[in-house]
């Protein structure tokens, strides 16, 4: 069935994204393509405030335009239908779009417009209401619990009242300040002494660079001969500003460490400061424990509800599914059932078409048989007849009476006498008959050679 429906949305529908059997539930959680296949069907007028972000609140804004377009429809759609949709439950998408294609197919034969269903839409509402009454009910009866039972936990909490918090709060605050100064104090003299440090290693290198500068005097005075007095003050200025951009880039690297050092020593403070905070502030007296203690009860037998509410809507769903699959297989069975009764319909009516053939064959045989039969008598007749006049005579036959026998002959008459006529006309038989329309026969063709004379050799 989801093969069908994909079918219809990608060749027929032409919708923006195309739809797979395997992700057909994740194509329509959102709601936007049962949106613009609503809006194909001109029956979605807000279909530019659909959006086709999957959070959650643009799900909910789909759905809830979806709601009245599908109820005009007559689909089935409600709460339980949204929430098993968005959260993607195996064959809730797919039920609802077949119910929503037979709904649409209905609509194209009737040939209704938006607007004339709109006009319907009172005796639809009625009888959804109808339908969705025990629903309603039950939710009405759900949160009325829940209201008496939070009406219950607000009567049994007892008003603690608050100690003054003033002097807390400022003896809080003078602790911080004095920790922040404290820790300010600190940090200071830790920079002194590192300070201090970096003066004795700076005088340590300086005294360190005016004995190399007077050893650098003692040696210049030895290798004048070698190099010259530009040369060397040149050598030993580019070494002296080499030394001075070291002791300043480590100088730089050592503030840096000390102030990475001193950042994270102060978040560390202020992380910790927090937590304290909250576990002061999280401490609960023992009526706040009773309290929690019977909230959680109250959200285990919520979630209790809400695991019976599921259960049985997914009971009600198999149930429905299983009549939906039920159905089908009868109109499967139905169907096949048609077809071969369909079969054997044309199996007799093809018998009957073969014995008819086989009747009129054998009919139009018996016709061609009877017709060569008759001929053939009349051309033994013909042969005996002459035989016997050739023997009798022992001489050739007239002319004359050779055309009259031909004329007999070709007109199917007999050419023996069937009886005698001397008893009169009176006791004719067919025999008789058969004689007098020969003779009549013979009449007329000598009528006929006396009126139109022949040449007789």
């Amino acid at each position: 069935m989801s093969e069908i429906l994909c079918q219809w949305l990608n060749q027929e529908l032409k919708v923006s994204r195309t739809v797979s059997p395997k992700s057909f539930a994740k194509a329509f959680s959102s709601g936007y393509l049962i949106g613009e296949v609503l809006y194909k069907f001109e029956l979605q007028g807000d279909f530019s405030e659909f959006s086709e972000s999957r959070s959650s609140t643009a799900k909910l804004n789909n759905f809830s335009r979806l709601e009245p377009t599908l109820h005009l429809l007559g689909v089935q759609f409600d709460q339980n239908v949204a929430q098993s949709i968005i959260t993607e439950k195996p064959g809730a998408a797919t039920k609802l779009l077949y119910q929503l294609y037979i709904a649409l197919q209905k609509k194209k034969k009737t040939g209704l417009t938006g607007l004339e269903i709109q006009t319907m839409q009172p005796q639809t509402s009625v009888r959804l209401q109808n339908l969705r009454s025990v629903a309603f009910r039950e939710q009405r009866l759900n949160r009325r619990r829940q209201n008496e039972i939070m009406a219950k936990i607000q009567a049994a909490i007892i008003q603690i009242p608050k100690p003054e918090s003033n002097c807390s709060l400022k003896a809080l605050e003078a602790q911080k300040m004095m920790k922040k100064k404290k820790e300010a104090e600190d940090v200071a003299n830790e920079i002194k002494k590192f300070e201090a440090l970096i003066k004795k290693d700076l005088q340590a290198k300086e005294s360190l660079s005016k004995t190399s500068l007077d050893t650098a005097d003692q040696t210049t005075t030895d290798l004048l001969n070698t190099y010259s007095d530009d040369e060397y003050i040149k050598k030993i200025q580019k070494r002296l500003e080499e030394d001075a951009f070291a002791r300043e880039q480590r100088e730089k690297r050592r503030r840096r460490l000390l102030m990475d050092q001193l950042i994270a020593h102060e978040a560390q403070e202020e992380a910790n400061r927090e937590e304290q905070l909250i576990h002061r502030l999280m401490r609960q007296s023992q009526q706040e424990r009773r309290i929690a203690v019977q909230l959680m009860h109250i959200r285990h037998e919520k979630e209790v509800l809400w695991q019976n509410r599921i259960f049985r809507e997914k009971q009600y769903e198999e149930r429905r599914l299983k009549d939906f699959q039920d159905a089908l297989d009868r109109e499967a069975a139905l169907a096949k059932q048609a077809k071969i009764d369909f079969a054997e319909q044309i199996f007799k009516e093809k018998e009957i078409h073969q014995r008819i053939a086989v009747e009129r064959a054998h009919a139009r045989y018996e016709k061609h048989y009877g017709i060569c039969a008759e001929i053939l008598d009349q051309i033994l007749d013909l042969s005996t007849k002459v035989a016997d006049y050739r023997l009798l005579t022992n001489n050739l036959i007239p002319h004359k009476l050779m055309n009259d026998w031909k004329e007999l002959f070709f007109n199917g008459s007999p050419i023996y006498e069937q009886a005698s006529l001397k008893h009169g006309v009176t006791e004719s038989s067919a025999e008789q008959r058969v004689e007098l329309e020969k003779k009549e026969l013979l009449d007329s063709k000598d009528y006929e050679e006396y009126k139109v004379p022949t040449n007789m050799e």
